[in-house]
């Protein structure tokens, strides 16, 4: 008996130990299935989508017909992450035993707000797009953001050097094959605000915390008509950071010419509050620029070490209305290849402005100290001689105000105006023949009312847009010692309007067509300074007038879903009446003195491609090709310039980037670029041969905060001409970055 109850102890012990203890890990152990389908908005499976679990790892891929399985311990609904390339990612939350349906977006269905200030779908936009997203700028091999963009065919300075090194008077930036000269015939905004040096029209292009870059929307294709001035090439939007969730981040980096590149930025969102700070220092100690075989004793490197920073105050109202007050600092020192070429810039900006409903408010200024020396050197490079020192101070404000308003659910229409007021003196003391000072101010000022309309009738985008400008110079004058000179006045009424068409043949291939009149405005810089790069003189012109441009495009997009690419082609065409060009007066071996004018007519039509493929889950190809027929067409003056190509630009110009990234491995990065010969004067005498460069990054995370990166420019260490003034000077070299990044939020 004692026996039995003994047992019958046992028994229920192991029954409790069962009941309370194994029974739950057991059923713990029984794996429930999970399983579904991922499609596109077509309703087309994607083949290769990864479903990750909230820890990052992966759970299931999708094979060919885009289905997944897995299964999991959890008897309830889980939370897992979809991706795939070239699509968005997106959070779902998953049940056991039913079959779910995930709908993935294409990355290609991106909204343009630059094109059209009314947003629009790029397959849906007339003109040619590109967007540069964090990923793409981050993993470039270069640390200056004009490197970056020279990722997209067709971006080009005036000059093929790095920002890094080059004179900021050669910083113009080039689209479509137009050239430009130390102006830009392509506006770059930020936040609706013009980053154009607002005496010289250069890009000061270290002047952002590159932390504080979002992506960069590259518009080609004229678009006064919606900016005035200066949009004939295209326009550069750099898209800003916004204080909108917690976020900490670091970089550091350092490489070879002892080429840094050091940012921060903290961003903090406290209920409709939100603020931002970031800033850099970038610099690098440079290489000698001029040829080995064309030296002197006094040629030294040219480099930059720069400073910059923004601060950002925003505050949300109402859901997605907002106002801000944003104000930025940028501070770099160069030498220019020799002792005595030196230049330093100094600029303040600020803004404030609002996003409220329908209705878009800027105002915006800046103030600028820049100083340059100029010196003559021998013909042997063996003594250099001081010649002037300027100072050019500019004061710039500006606003700009514009109102959308939907009329039923297929149109659009946009009222808009805006003012900008520049205030600029070049103060000179000159060294050479009797000495003394010679000091010239002026002011400009551009005002101008647009308005756009926006109609999506069925599978058509139509689209008509125009613009009046006012542009006037004016209290003209230069001292001296001795004299007072004053200059004429002049002002200038322009209209430019744009017309658009697409039309989409099926939900991923549409046709698009566009025209458009664009016009540019001589900058104080070409009227009234004279210049200098290297040996190279260029004098003013006060008798300048604006440039006119007219010109077209047409092609068409293509979405390809099964291979997941994207495809699209557009013929272009711009010609340009009165371009502003440095005309050859007097050349030497070692001097080249030039003089600006208004040329008689230019024309570039050719070309452009751009791809995106994803053909393998961890793989991306993108690129793009451009060919330019960009040549003088007319110019009574000088008729033997007709037919001669427009300086600095090339005729054949192609770019490949191949990222490889496994989540265990890492990210690779192949950046190729392949230019055709140019060349660097109006009279085509001084010619540069084509180049092929070789980048690479690499990159490894390390948990969820901290990553480690390298980086190579110019692997094959190519010699490659990127300008002649008149002495051959030499692109960037062979370098090697390493830099460690750190990130905290999301």
């Amino acid at each position: 008996m004692k026996r039995q109850v003994t047992s019958f102890g046992l028994l229920m012990v192991a029954s409790l130990l069962y009941g309370f203890i194994l029974l739950p890990v057991c059923r713990a152990q029984q794996l429930q299935p999970f399983s579904g389908i991922v499609l596109n908005d077509d309703g087309s499976p994607i083949a290769h989508a990864e479903i990750d679990g909230t820890d990052g790892s992966v759970l299931a891929v999708s094979g060919d017909d885009g289905r997944f399985h897995f299964s999991n311990s959890s008897q309830a609904a889980i939370t897992v992450r979809a991706n795939a390339p070239g699509y968005g990612t997106i959070t779902v939350t998953l049940l056991p035993l039913a079959d779910a349906h995930i709908t993935l977006l294409q990355h290609h269905e991106e909204v343009v707000v630059t094109a059209y200030r009314s947003p629009l779908d790029t397959l849906d936009s007339p003109v040619s797009t590109r967007v540069m997203g964090t990923r793409q700028l981050q993993e470039a091999a270069t640390p200056a953001l004009d490197g970056r963009l020279r990722q997209v065919p067709g971006v080009e300075l005036f000059r093929r050097s790095s920002s890094l090194v080059a004179n900021p008077t050669s910083q113009g930036i080039s689209l479509r094959g137009l050239g430009s000269t130390a102006a830009s015939r392509t506006l770059v905004v930020s936040d609706d605000v013009p980053l154009n040096d607002p005496y010289g029209g250069w890009i000061h292009w270290e002047e952002m915390p590159a932390l504080a870059v979002q992506s960069v929307e590259v518009v080609r294709g004229g678009a006064s008509d919606l900016y005035g001035s200066s949009a004939i090439g295209g326009v550069i939007d750099v898209m800003p950071v916004k204080p909108e969730r917690d976020v900490f981040a670091l970089t550091t980096g350092y490489g070879g010419e002892s080429t840094t590149e050091n940012g921060v930025l903290a961003s903090l969102k406290r209920g409709p509050w939100g603020g931002l700070f970031a800033g850099g220092i970038v610099g690098t100690d440079g290489y000698i620029l001029t040829a080995p075989d064309l030296r002197g004793p006094i040629d030294q490197a040219n480099n930059v070490h720069s400073q910059n920073g923004l601060i950002d105050l925003e505050r949300t109202i109402r859901n997605s209305n907002r106002i801000f007050l944003r104000g930025s600092g940028f501070n770099e020192a160069r030498d220019n290849g020799t002792p005595l070429q030196k230049n330093a810039t100094r600029l303040w900006r600020y803004s404030a402005g609002t996003d409220w409903s329908q209705l878009t408010f800027r105002f915006y200024g800046s103030t600028e100290h820049y100083r340059q020396t100029f010196s003559s050197i021998n013909s042997t490079r063996t003594a250099e001689t001081l010649t002037r020192y300027a100072e050019d101070p500019a004061d710039e404000l500006g606003a700009a105000a514009h109102w959308r308003q939907p009329i039923g659910a297929k149109t659009v229409v946009l009222a808009g105006a805006d003012t900008h007021d520049v205030r600029a003196s070049d103060d000179e003391v000159l060294f050479a023949g009797a000495g003394g000072i010679q000091n010239t101010a002026a002011r400009q000022r551009q005002t101008g009312i647009y308005g756009e309309a926006l109609s999506t009738p069925g599978k058509w985008t139509l689209s008509a847009s125009g613009r009046v400008d006012h542009f006037s110079n004016f209290d003209a004058a230069q001292w001296t010692q001795n004299t007072v000179k004053t200059y004429p006045s002049f002002s200038e009424t322009v209209f430019d309007p744009r017309l658009g068409l697409s039309r989409r043949i099926t939900s991923n291939f549409a046709l698009h067509a566009s025209g458009f009149r664009a016009y540019r405005a001589p900058t104080q810089n070409e009227l009234y300074r004279t210049g200098q790069v290297g040996q190279q003189v260029t004098l003013p012109n006060a008798n300048l007038r604006s440039e006119r441009a007219t010109g077209w495009e047409t092609g068409f997009q293509a979405n390809l879903p099964q291979w997941q690419s994207m495809l699209r082609v557009s013929y272009f065409w711009t010609r340009v009446n009165r371009p502003i060009t440095a005309l050859t007066l007097s050349s030497t071996p070692t001097s080249t003195l030039l003089q600006r004018e208004n040329l008689g007519q230019i024309e570039s039509r050719g070309v452009s491609v751009d791809y995106e493929s994803h053909p393998v889950r961890w793989a991306t190809l993108t690129g793009g090709y451009q060919f330019a027929n960009a040549t003088v067409t007319s110019y009574t003056q000088q008729p033997q310039l007709v037919g001669n190509w427009i300086p600095q630009v090339a005729r054949n110009m192609a770019t490949t980037q191949v990222r490889v990234s496994d989540r265990r491995i890492g990210v690779l990065s192949l950046q190729a670029r392949i230019s055709g010969r140019q060349f660097d004067d109006d009279a085509n005498n001084y010619l540069l041969h084509s180049y092929f460069r070789l980048d690479a990054y690499g990159s490894r995370e390390f948990g969820r905060h901290v990553e480690l990166f390298a980086a190579g420019e110019n692997l094959f260490d190519r010699s490659i001409e990127v300008g002649k003034t008149p002495l051959t000077t030499l692109g960037t070299p062979r370098l090697a970055r390493f830099g460690l990044r750190l990130r905290f939020g999301e």
